[in-house]
C-alpha cells in the first residue's frame, strides 16, 4: 500500500477533555467529509478522532486490497484508543461510517451516544450481491464513482473516481450482520436524514428508528443529498450534532 495520502484524506486527532468523539467517514471517501464537524467538536473541548480507514485517501488500488474486516478493525481500534483516555465516547458515522458505528456498538456496549448521517444499515437485496459477483466473474473490478452526491453547486467530495467491486461486496455482506445488530444500540441517537439521497436509500433511516433499542431523534435534511456534511445543510448538521452531544455526552 502507498504512503502517499491525497490532500484532504489525512486522519484528524485533537486531544481535549475527558469526553471523546469518534467520527467515521464513508466508503471510497475520506476524513474531509467529517473534518468541519470534527473541528467544531474539538473547539467545544472534546477529544476528537477521525481516522483514515484502511485503503482510503490514497488510491483505488490500495482500497482493492482491503475489506470490511480491515475497516471494522480500524474503527474498533480508534474507539478503544479514545476510551483509554476518555470517560465517555460518542460515535458520529456518515454513510458506511454509520455501518461501522453499529458494528462498534455491538462489541462495545459502553458507547455513550450516536450521531448517524445518512447511515447505510439496510441490505438492499440479493440482486446487488449477485450483480457485484457477476461483474467480478466477468473480469470487471470497478464501477462508477459513488462520490460527490452533493446538491450544493461547485462542491466536490474528496473521494475515489472509481468504486472497487470486491471491497464493496464485503460491505454488502457485512451490512446484513450490522442490520441484525441494530438492537444492540441502547444509547441515544441523533439521525440526520436527507430526503433525497442517490447513494443510500432513505429507508435506511427508517430501519434504524424501527430496530434501535435506544431513543432516536430524527432531523430531516431537505436541501442536501448523500454527503450532507458538505452540502447546504452542513450548518444545521453541525449545530444539531453539537447540541445533541452536549445533552447526551456532556462537555
Amino acid at each position: 500500500m502507498t504512503d502517499v495520502v491525497i490532500p484532504g484524506g489525512e486522519p484528524y486527532f485533537s486531544p481535549g477533555g475527558p469526553l471523546g468523539v469518534l467520527l467515521l467517514h464513508g466508503f471510497t471517501s475520506t476524513t474531509s467529509t467529517v473534518l468541519d464537524l470534527a473541528r467544531r467538536c474539538a473547539a467545544a473541548g472534546y477529544t476528537v478522532s477521525a481516522p483514515r480507514l484502511p485503503g482510503h485517501g490514497t488510491s483505488v488500488d490500495d482500497l482493492m486490497t482491503t475489506g470490511w474486516d480491515d475497516w471494522s478493525a480500524a474503527a474498533e481500534a480508534a474507539y478503544d484508543e479514545l476510551t483509554a483516555t476518555c470517560e465517555r465516547v460518542a460515535i458520529v458515522g456518515l454513510s458506511m461510517g454509520g455501518t461501522l458505528a453499529v458494528h462498534v456498538a455491538s462489541l462495545r456496549p459502553d458507547v455513550a451516544a450516536f450521531v448517524f448521517i445518512n447511515p447505510y444499515v439496510k441490505h438492499q437485496g440479493v440482486e446487488w450481491d449477485e450483480l457485484a459477483q457477476t461483474m467480478l466473474d466477468a473480469g470487471v473490478f470497478t464501477y462508477d464513482s459513488i462520490g460527490s452526491d452533493v446538491k450544493k453547486e461547485g462542491v466536490l467530495e474528496t473521494s475515489y473516481a472509481q468504486t472497487p467491486i470486491a471491497p464493496a461486496l464485503t460491505l454488502l455482506e457485512a451490512v446484513k450482520i450490522v442490520n441484525a445488530n441494530l438492537g444492540t444500540i441502547t444509547a441515544p441517537s441523533l439521525l440526520l436524514n436527507s430526503t433525497e439521497d442517490h447513494v443510500v436509500e432513505v429507508d435506511n433511516g427508517d430501519e434504524l428508528v424501527k430496530k434501535s433499542n435506544g431513543p432516536v431523534e430524527r432531523i430531516w435534511l431537505d436541501n442536501s443529498f448523500h454527503v450532507a456534511t458538505l452540502d447546504n445543510d452542513h450548518e444545521l448538521i453541525e449545530s444539531a450534532a453539537l447540541a445533541f452531544l452536549s445533552g447526551h455526552l456532556g462537555r
